[in-house]
């Protein structure tokens, strides 16, 4: 097997009849998600738990293990005596919620570049399994996908070139930022090139799947670079690495966009879903803080809550800048009024603990997030 060549940006022969369908349907959800997030105030702070949902889903699809409570609750402090395999699951993914947040600021200014991506790399394999990978660096070495531990002979597809790789990515980066006939067909298009171009020696696919809100951000298409498609990607893994495949293999660009626009309307829907009842949780909540504590720090002990649901009590202090003499009580009688959980009691000069439950987990007894 000889290493792959990619081929040259736009892709010309689509089968545009086959995909009119599924880019209708796929641009129509995506418009009715972008309509809550418009609508939503401040959502950064609002939906934060979801962007660590979609950095426990990206991460999940490589192998990691932790869960969106055991990260919360490990930024909490809760969780320091974790092994060390633990950890680095945890790590990998506040490193890629860093890695999205960066983005999300530099792209105010600026276009997706080849700088910004190996920005993104180095925030990502920083303190974690891959530091020694050549963080923030594109490959000089020939690498190839296949079983663990197996030689190249044995691969199941081999990237380009070490010696062509500048090349495929500048012309990658040229196509980013022009336009092709469909946003979200170029979407697909950005995504998979940069997959099969493999420019990394680790984290290809986290740096890959954070390219999609970033790149639906840049385009206009979201108001935010929030949109969570890993939860889709992560249950249906087979068939992303199969379309992939394909296309290396078989030219197969119309399976792969299919795919893809499917995922797209399929996780639009579910993110719209996510956030109205997320947003509907937070007017109720408004309502009882307000009616609980009488208090004119009402908004800003809600949107606390909200951007971390697991926390300690000296870091709410701090992030709502409340005085301490006032935020104490306050929790409390948000606590003893049955919103918040404690996960650990304060002892002497360590802070309590609390939970906010209700964001974690809805009144039928599903998950939210």
């Amino acid at each position: 097997m000889e290493p792959y060549i990619p081929q040259q940006l736009p892709i010309l022969d689509l089968n545009f009849h086959r995909l009119i369908m599924f880019v209708g349907d796929a641009n129509a959800e995506l418009a009715r998600y972008d309509g809550l997030l418009q609508g939503t105030v401040n959502p950064g702070v609002l939906l934060s738990p979801l962007t660590t949902q979609e950095a426990v889903l990206s991460s999940k699809i490589e192998g990691t293990q932790a869960t969106l409570d055991e990260v919360l609750e490990h930024e909490a402090g809760l969780l320091e005596a974790k092994d060390e395999a633990k950890e680095n699951d945890i790590q990998e993914i506040v490193n890629y919620r860093k890695a999205l947040m960066l983005a999300k600021d530099v792209l105010k200014e600026q276009p997706i570049t080849l700088h910004l991506m190996r920005e993104m790399h180095k925030i990502l394999l920083n303190s974690v399994r891959g530091h020694r990978r050549s963080p923030g660096k594109f490959r000089k070495d020939q690498n190839w996908i296949g079983p663990d531990g197996c030689p190249i002979e044995q691969a199941t597809f081999i990237p380009p070139s070490p010696l062509q790789i500048l090349d495929h990515l500048e012309k990658w980066q040229a196509y980013v930022n022009g336009d092709d006939i469909d946003v979200l067909i170029q979407l697909a298009v950005i995504h998979a090139q940069f997959e099969l171009i493999h420019p990394f020696k680790d984290g290809n696919g986290r740096i890959g799947r954070l390219l999609i809100p970033l790149v639906l951000y840049q385009k206009g298409v979201l108001a935010s670079p929030m949109f969570y498609l890993s939860a889709y990607l992560e249950k249906n893994r087979a068939e992303y690495y199969e379309r992939l495949k394909a296309i290396s293999a078989t030219k197969d660009w119309d399976g792969w966009i299919e795919f893809f626009l499917k995922a797209v309307k399929v996780q639009a829907r579910r993110n719209s879903e996510k956030v109205k009842e997320i947003m509907n949780l937070y007017e109720n909540m408004k309502n009882r803080i307000v009616d609980i504590t009488h208090s004119q720090y009402s908004i800003q002990i809600l949107d606390a809550l909200f951007d971390k649901p697991i926390f300690q009590t000296s870091d709410f202090v701090r992030r709502t800048k409340i005085p301490k003499q006032t935020a104490m009580p306050l929790l409390k009688q948000i606590r003893d009024a049955g919103y918040l959980k404690s996960l650990r009691e304060a002892s002497g000069r360590r802070s309590a603990i609390l939970m906010f439950p209700e964001l974690l987990n809805s009144a039928e007894g599903k998950r939210i997030l």
